[in-house]
């Protein structure tokens, strides 16, 4: 039967006497139902994207677990945790907790010790014959970071949701360095895995081992500079206005030159010690700021370093150890050229072999040699350059690289223990001229003090 219609004069009754967007508890009713069909799809249904999901569980003693697992749906957060041997109490997801938690874990890069720590393990479970997921499950139960735990959790996640192990790498964002994800991603086309891996390790040590090198070296003069500093602050602010006050009650006291100007800065420092440590405060901020986003400031510092006796060689080494090492350790793994050039290029913080790589990266496109981007570079060693070219013409640039590498790292650790010898006494000597001087200029007007005394006598 068909419906019959209105007619004009009911349509403009119905107009007048329906509440305008319809009552309120049909409101309510309309937005509790469109809540609860969305919270459902956002439970129940999977995500275009993985988002961090808040999760409560117990384990096997009945202790309580809270943390944030990434995840397209609920239903894998659940199986997961069911996965790790653990009781599911409640599992949730809102806009607060993916704001909350955008990228805040997932970019964080992983500490070398916990990287080498991982490729070595999982090299010797692979070895071993234990699935990748499993070899991954059981890391996650031995680390009590955190941070490294749910990494390896959301990485077991990834592949056993059919992603690849070099995908899974990726997709935690900055976590995991890229010539790492290349050289992974290589080695699953070639089959060889746990060889890559064991290579990585070996790679991230020996530059863990050049960074404690370059540490050490800064640790000591670092640690006796800032008590030189605070010793001399401490006297100058605390001890010489004592000392002032008993001259002041010596009239026929003679006061040296060279101690005016010491109790001049010493009353310097009590009257702007705030403003002095604002100061020191602000201009460390900025250099930071600016050594850290423009690249020109960094660069000008950077040659200005390279440049500098003792430290210059150390910086140039470094850069030609972890270059050659790297380039060595692609080309060996046959990773593309092009690609070789754009890991090297994002693994150095140094803005001059920056713009050398860059340089090597349009050479190759134009169909050039990689060696001609160095030639006559001061920042780049002559014999490094003979080497590049002797691996060019002879097929072995991978072999000419490592050793590159071995040479300049030997010539690294060389001139780092030169330059720590060299350090140490001049910090020592100089931090006994400075306490040394203010002491003298203190003393010496006590001469003075006692000859009056014996002249009144």
């Amino acid at each position: 039967m068909k419906e019959k219609k209105k007619g004009i004069f009911s349509n403009i009754v119905d107009f007048f006497t329906k509440p305008i967007g319809g009552s309120k508890k049909s409101k309510k009713r309309t937005i509790k139902k469109d809540n609860r069909i969305n919270l459902e799809k956002n439970e129940e249904e999977s995500l275009d994207k993985r988002v961090p999901w808040a999760y409560v569980a117990r384990n096997s003693r009945g202790k309580k677990i809270k943390g944030y697992f990434y995840a397209y749906n609920k239903r894998d957060v659940e199986y997961f945790l069911e996965s790790e041997e653990l009781e599911v109490v409640s599992v949730k997801t809102s806009k607060s907790i993916q704001l909350l938690n955008h990228g805040f874990r997932r970019n964080k890069k992983l500490k070398i010790k916990y990287l080498v720590f991982m490729l070595t393990e999982l090299s010797t479970y692979i070895k071993a014959g234990i699935p990748l997921s499993e070899a991954l499950s059981i890391m996650a139960r031995e680390t009590k970071n955190m941070c490294f735990k749910n990494i390896l959790r959301e990485m077991r996640y990834d592949i056993n949701s059919g992603d690849s192990f070099s995908k899974a790498l990726m997709n935690r964002g900055e976590a995991f360095p890229s010539i790492l994800i290349n050289m992974v991603k290589t080695s699953e086309m070639t089959g060889s895995l746990a060889e890559s891996l064991d290579d990585m390790a070996v790679y991230f040590g020996d530059i863990e081992e050049t960074r404690r090198q370059m540490i050490s070296i800064l640790t000591y003069p670092t640690i006796i500079f800032t008590f030189a500093v605070t010793v001399v602050m401490f006297i100058m602010v605390y001890v010489i206005p004592k000392f002032v006050d008993i001259y002041t009650t010596m009239e026929n006291t003679k006061i040296p030159h060279f101690t005016k100007t010491v109790i001049g800065i010493s009353n310097f420092f009590q009257n702007n010690l705030i403003t002095i440590l604002l100061v020191i405060i602000i201009i460390l901020a900025t250099f930071i700021l600016l050594y850290r986003k423009s690249k020109d400031f960094r660069m000008f510092f950077q040659k200005i370093g390279m440049r500098l006796p003792f430290i210059g060689n150390i910086m140039i080494y470094n850069e030609v150890t972890i270059f050659s090492k790297t380039f060595a350790t692609l080309l060996r793994h046959d990773v593309f050229i092009t690609d070789t050039m754009q890991i090297l290029n994002e693994l150095t913080n140094n803005e001059v072999y920056h713009d050398m790589i860059n340089e090597t990266i349009e050479n190759i496109k134009k169909g050039e040699e990689i060696s001609v981007a160095f030639k006559d570079h001061w920042a780049f060693p002559l014999p490094a350059y003979e080497m590049i070219v002797t691996g060019e013409k002879t097929g072995k640039l991978a072999d000419m690289m490592e050793q590159v590498s071995e040479y300049y790292s030997s010539l690294h650790r060389s001139a780092i223990l030169r330059l720590k010898s060299l350090i140490e006494p001049i910090i020592i000597v100089l931090l006994a001229f400075m306490v040394g001087s203010i002491i003298l200029s203190v003393i010496v007007p006590m001469f003075s003090m006692y000859e009056s005394v014996q002249n009144l006598g």
